[in-house]
């Protein structure tokens, strides 16, 4: 009778503890809910101050080079139906030029595994096709496939253009590709019979490949382009410069050089051209380069001589961020880092950065009068936007520019211009440090500041000069099922420079 009492008690205990934990889970999912809500309440309103008058004129936005076909599949389907006997079972690092199936194994499943946004060149020209191949095979049997406009230059030209932009892209394309781009927007370029062609390798958060299991959603891209790397639109794009009068020129699409095979002095010969094009703007256009997936130590130390010093601003992803970071202060590359940044961390580097240019300017403006001080950072990352300006510089607009790539980033990864607070996870703490330095202050996100902005002194150069930044972070509100990650930052950067013209 006494074990019947236990058993009774402690199964009573049971039921409660069930009920109790239920209630509770169900109490901090309305409480996570809530605060998405009035975040999401917050971003809106900020992104609704920046409505254009409509007597304003529509800021002009030029924008380089190429572009391409993108062809996305299943990263974990595709290689599951095609290499399921042949996953590594460990992996020993990034490869910088794809050339065997085994190298491509071995790449994608670092990358994979690290949650990392890569774009390697296969040198393979017969090995790329074969791929493409089987990827065009597979979405014949399922509908596992899609084809897209690709290229940095054309996606962030419609986006500009999604915006209010008027729009000049410098690129060529063929008959096939020009129709996907608006009509309004200006091309610049020759047509040619075929685009090149990358593939998008993407994957969700959870996907497993073996024993590996992706962090986050992202894409592995391979291309083994022959138009891009050689930026053929760049000349048409220089002389309709002349006449264009751009309020913004954007140079992307660089990585299509990197670890290309070129002529001894070909690619130093048009990353010159590209130094000409953008030295050449009056001081009235603003220059800003979109920095990408570079493995090539020479090519970025080419980048840093030839285009870096004559932008006002930089767009880059965290992972893009470290590897700059790295080649300004100790001259070598990274592989793939933290997924997911601390906020401190990346503001810590972001400050490295920009300490590192405006050094470099201080250094060599007195004889080359023709480079631009660095005024603006924008890093985006999967869990918020970080935008640094110069004080009192042309960047207008901080704070809605912030937000607007924020909404931007999940809109665009979630396929959907309403923002569902039901579908959306949120990674940010309701504060964050704004340096890992002891003591450094702390900013809170929350209804009465859903994108914290501050002001801060930087000081530079051996004579300790100050100069006065503003730092705005926006939260991003994480598609808990991402839908398309390839041209995410093409899109977040482009959305974020319109707002700030």
């Amino acid at each position: 009778m006494t074990a019947l009492r236990y058993m009774g008690w402690l199964t009573g205990c049971s039921v409660f503890t069930a009920f109790v934990s239920i209630i509770w889970q169900a109490f901090l999912s309305l409480q996570a809910l809530n605060r998405t809500t009035v975040l999401l309440t917050g971003l809106l309103a900020i992104e609704g101050s920046l409505k254009r008058s409509a007597v304003q004129p529509a800021p002009k936005v030029a924008i380089g080079y190429g572009a391409c076909t993108d062809l996305q599949i299943n990263a974990t389907e595709f290689l599951g139906r095609y290499y399921a006997r042949r996953i590594p079972a460990t992996t020993t690092g990034s490869r910088q030029i794809v050339n065997s199936e085994d190298e491509l194994l071995q790449s994608f499943a670092y990358y994979f595994q690290n949650g990392a946004a890569a774009e390697r060149v296969m040198a393979n020209g017969t090995l790329f096709k074969q791929l493409v191949g089987y990827a065009k095979l597979m979405g014949k049997d399922t509908s596992g496939i899609q084809w897209y406009m690709g290229g940095n230059a054309p996606l962030m030209a419609v986006r500009f253009f999604m915006e209010g932009a008027d729009v000049l892209l410098g690129a060529h394309m063929s008959k096939k590709l020009r129709p996907l781009l608006p009509k309004e927007i200006r091309l610049a370029g020759d047509e040619i019979p075929d685009d090149d062609i990358h593939l998008i390798l993407e994957y969700k958060a959870g996907d497993t490949w073996g024993s590996y299991v992706a962090p986050r959603a992202n894409r592995y891209i391979l291309h083994n382009d022959r138009n891009n790397p050689h930026l053929r639109a760049l000349e048409q794009l220089t002389d309709a410069l002349k006449v264009y009068h751009p309020q913004l020129l954007v140079v992307s699409g660089l990585q299509m050089m990197d670890m290309f095979t070129f002529n001894p002095g070909e690619r130093e010969a048009r990353l010159q051209q590209v130094q000409r094009q953008l030295t050449s703007q009056p001081r009235d256009t603003l220059n800003h380069f979109e920095m990408a997936s570079y493995v090539e130590l020479q090519l970025l130390q080419q980048l840093r001589h030839f285009v870096l010093p004559y932008v006002d601003s930089l767009g880059m992803n965290e992972q893009e961020l470290a590897n700059l970071q790295q080649v300004l202060a100790h001259g070598r590359t990274t592989l793939a880092t933290d997924w997911n940044p601390r906020i401190a961390h990346t503001l810590d580097q972001m400050r490295e950065v920009f300490i590192s240019l405006l050094e470099d300017f201080g250094d060599h403006s007195t004889h080359d009068t023709k480079r631009r001080r660095i005024s603006r950072i924008h890093v985006h990352t999967l869990a918020y936007q970080a935008i640094l300006t110069t004080a009192g510089s042309q960047w207008k607009n901080t704070q809605a520019a912030a937000a607007k790539a924020a909404l931007t980033a999940h809109r665009y990864v979630c396929k959907s211009q309403f923002i569902n607070p039901e579908a959306v996870l949120q990674v940010l703490d309701d504060s964050f440090a704004t340096s890992a330095q002891e003591d450094a202050p702390r900013m809170r996100i929350g209804a009465a500041s859903p994108v914290p902005c501050w002001r801060e002194y930087i000081e530079y150069g051996r004579q300790r000069q100050r100069l006065e930044v503003e730092i705005c972070v926006a939260p991003v509100l994480v598609c808990r099922e991402a839908r398309k990650t390839a041209g995410a930052g093409d899109n977040i950067s482009a959305s974020g420079l319109a707002a700030q013209l």
